[in-house]
């Protein structure tokens, strides 16, 4: 799966990271490279908890390529 991430420093300067796909998918970290490893952790955990949530019905799924 692929997603646009957007990474911003703050004013602390930690570097902040959205998934502007995944509303409140968020992470941070003290390096750009922190943050993008705490993100991706973030979108797992983000998924799962939505699956969770309401399991889809692998039946009725389909996949479309854009």
């Amino acid at each position: 799966m692929k997603l646009h991430i957007k990474i911003e420093q703050d004013e602390a300067g930690y570097y902040v990271a959205e998934v502007p796909a995944l509303p409140g998918c968020l992470s941070q970290g003290k390096t750009y490279e922190e943050a993008l490893t705490n993100i991706k952790e973030a979108i797992e955990g983000w998924i799962e908890a939505m699956e969770s949530k309401q399991p889809f019905d692998l039946a009725r799924l389909v996949e479309v390529a854009v």
